[in-house]
Order: C-alpha cells, then sequence, then structure tokens
C-alpha cells in the first residue's frame, strides 16, 4: 500500500475523512468561510498540501451533494494535482445562479442547502461556503506509463475522425 503524506498547514485545516467504508474518494474541508454572490468565482482553501508517491495524481471533484442542492459548479470540471507540487490544495466555485438584481435581507444559502440568518445585504441566490464544511472530495490515482510518439498516421476506425454528438443520441 502506497502512502501519501499530507501536510495541514493552518490551524483550521482537517485531515481528509472517507465517508464510508467502500468510498473511493475522501472528504476536503474548507478552512475559512467564503461568500459567493451569482457569477462570481472563488478560491476555497483547503489548508492542505499533499506528496503524491511519483507516478500517481490527485483529482480534485465537486462532492454530489453540492453540485445537486446548490447552484454551485467547479469551473474546471476536475483538479488535478501533480505528484511534484507541493502547494496549498484549494478548490474553485462558480456561482451559476441568475442574480435578479435584488438586493435581499435575512438569508444567505448555505452549501448545505439550508439557510443563515443575516444582517448584510446580498443578491439572491448568494452561497455561503463556512469553514470547515465537506467542499470536494480528493481521488488519488495510479497513472499508467506512457510515451508520446509523433507520426503521420493513425489506425483507422469505424468512428473515424467523428466528433461531438457523432455517436448519436440516446434518449
Amino acid at each position: 500500500m502506497e502512502q501519501v503524506k499530507i501536510k495541514l498547514l493552518n490551524e483550521n485545516a482537517v485531515m481528509p475523512t472517507f465517508g464510508s467504508e467502500g468510498a473511493a474518494g475522501f472528504d476536503l474541508y474548507a478552512t475559512e468561510n467564503v461568500i459567493i454572490v451569482p457569477g462570481q468565482t472563488a478560491k476555497i482553501p483547503l489548508g492542505l498540501s499533499f506528496e503524491l508517491p511519483p507516478g500517481y495524481v490527485l483529482y480534485i471533484m465537486p462532492r454530489s451533494g453540492i453540485s445537486y442542492k446548490t447552484k454551485l459548479r467547479q469551473p474546471n470540471s476536475v483538479g488535478v494535482i501533480d505528484s511534484d507540487y507541493r502547494g496549498e490544495v484549494a478548490m474553485m466555485f462558480d456561482n451559476i445562479a441568475e442574480d435578479p438584481c435584488q438586493n435581499v435581507e435575512s438569508y444567505l444559502n448555505l452549501v448545505d442547502g439550508s439557510t443563515k440568518r443575516t444582517t448584510n445585504y446580498y443578491p439572491v441566490g448568494t452561497y455561503l461556503v463556512k469553514k470547515g464544511d465537506r467542499v470536494c472530495q480528493g481521488v488519488i490515482q495510479k497513472l499508467p506509463e506512457i510515451e508520446l510518439v509523433q507520426v503521420d498516421r493513425l489506425s483507422e476506425t469505424k468512428r473515424g475522425a467523428g466528433g461531438f454528438g457523432s455517436t448519436g443520441v440516446h434518449g
């Protein structure tokens, strides 16, 4: 079994946890409160750095509950952490909620789908990621050893050069 060394970078950092015995990904936690208004992209610090064994990669992915319950989306789809990177790992969120350009008083949407009473004014659809929230998940995978080779011709296939939508839409 390979070991992955994890350094906690501040007092708010939480060691990653697996949600169940069969979980492929481990939960990663926010280290500070971050307010994300509609149309904004925000970086959520995780307070961790990793030492991956050579030949491994860490993928940072959204948690399905956040994607289902909120309008927060990961702008780069999947974050890729290389084995030679030693800096802090973070999660990015886009708030894709539509801003109806009206200010409301009293509630912020929380990442878990609930709300929080506030005396500040924020646009409708604003989210508050709280320190300690599980905001994403990490999956570590061994990479195959490959060599990139330039050639003049590729083998033929039935699909050929057919791109987006070329294999049909199934309903």
